[in-house]
């Protein structure tokens, strides 16, 4: 890997091949594979090949793009931070994922997963969610084409996102609540995978992040590639050197960061995720397996999965995405994280200099800029693009008791 300077920063140059198709078996370096019981092998083998079936097929990718610019509303803008850039000292761009139909990121992927759901013939998608905002994507879509949807959510998110669970019940959608281990994300995954097993012949799940077994990380990543891909042609179109120095994205199972990172890893860009303390897989994980795949994730002495915690429900995951664990082995990503604390100022700030109530999950990769500005980590003028991956609304009643 060779390097190039921004002020007294010395920045990676692209490695070649990093972000490519993981090939047959899923893997990303160690981490990725398949690691499901028996019945889910031959379900993982149809979802793979009718993906790439679909993925190779113009008509799917014109189908996806018509629906993702008519129901989406995409591109969605990149937005210059204008006083918020001044006070930081350094240039801000906002990917304004928050735009976008739903209110988050998770609607590019989901509508690339039921399409591909209604070509294998499957009536019902199953989902996971901890937000809320996948579980509202997947209602979404489900109800556009024509679908069943049940969404299994932790009861403790359920409760912190009741807005959320009403409008996935307004959209038509089942929402099962999960009221075993700490209620939250990672039990929400688990029971919707064991639920997968007796209905694979009409059902199809539509995983939410880069997480899983392959092929859902890899395909997650490349339905949200539309993100990194929009980016860099509008950085292209606004920066005078084409490229952001720096570019950020909120990291839980790392679906966002995923597909903002694809649209920059073979550019000069100094890639960040940025973690929830209590959730940090990428920071702090050690290896390991858990919902199919083999990753880095929390855990205890003796190799057990522990409890992660955020005030944000979407970080509220104990591992990360395995191309993610590969980017941070390789080191062409940077992983860190930030507290609570700093994610709520962080939020506020936002909104008192932009006019943007950012999700708590977006927050994240804003308080670490604030911090990393504040503390000279990113260089006076530098150009940083971040991913502003979901608004607000969701999480104003938990402002609202913290403020």
């Amino acid at each position: 890997m060779s390097y190039r300077t921004v002020g007294d920063e010395v920045l990676p140059r692209a490695r070649a091949g990093v972000m490519a198709d993981p090939g047959p078996r899923g893997r990303f370096g160690e981490h990725g594979g398949r690691y499901v019981p028996e019945p889910l092998v031959a379900a993982c083998d149809e979802v793979a090949a009718a993906f790439q079936d679909a993925w190779a097929d113009a008509g799917f990718r014109k189908s996806l793009a018509n629906l993702l610019a008519l129901h989406v509303g995409r591109p969605t803008p990149l937005t210059p931070a204008w006083r918020l850039s001044a006070e930081l000292g350094v240039d801000l761009l906002l990917k304004r994922e928050d735009l976008a139909h739903t209110g988050s990121h998770k609607i590019n992927n989901v509508i690339g997963q039921a399409l591909l759901a209604s070509r294998m013939g499957r009536t019902r998608l199953i989902a996971e969610t901890g937000a809320g905002s996948h579980g509202v994507a997947t209602a979404t879509a489900a109800a556009l084409l024509g679908l069943k949807a049940t969404v299994f959510m932790g009861e403790r998110d359920m409760e912190r996102q009741a807005p959320n669970v009403f409008r996935m019940r307004v959209l038509g959608a089942e929402v099962v609540p999960v009221r075993t281990g700490s209620r939250t994300l990672k039990d929400a995954t688990s029971q919707a995978m064991r639920h997968w097993v007796g209905v694979v012949d009409e059902a199809y799940y539509c995983v939410g992040s880069v997480i899983g077994p392959h092929p859902y990380p890899y395909m997650v990543r490349e339905l949200q590639r539309v993100i990194g891909d929009e980016a860099r042609g509008q950085c292209a179109a606004e920066l005078p050197t084409g490229v952001p120095d720096y570019v950020v994205a909120c990291v839980g199972g790392g679906s966002n960061a995923a597909g903002t990172f694809a649209g920059f890893v073979g550019t000069p860009a100094r890639l960040v995720g940025v973690e929830a303390a209590g959730g940090a897989g990428a920071a702090r994980g050690r290896t390991g397996v858990l919902h199919g795949f083999r990753s880095l994730f929390l855990q205890d002495g003796d190799g057990q999965v522990t409890e992660a915690h955020s005030i944000a429900p979407g970080l509220d995951y104990p591992g990360v995405g395995p191309e993610h664990a590969h980017l941070r082995d390789l080191g062409r990503a940077r992983y860190v994280t930030v507290e609570d604390g700093e994610v709520v100022e962080a939020a506020v700030r936002l909104a008192r200099t932009e006019g943007i109530v950012p999700a708590l999950e977006s927050a994240h990769a804003v308080a670490w800029v604030i911090r990393a500005a504040a503390s000279g980590e990113l260089p006076p003028g530098a150009t940083v693009l971040l991913t502003l991956s979901g608004r607000g609304d969701k999480d104003i009643s938990t402002l609202m008791e913290l403020l």
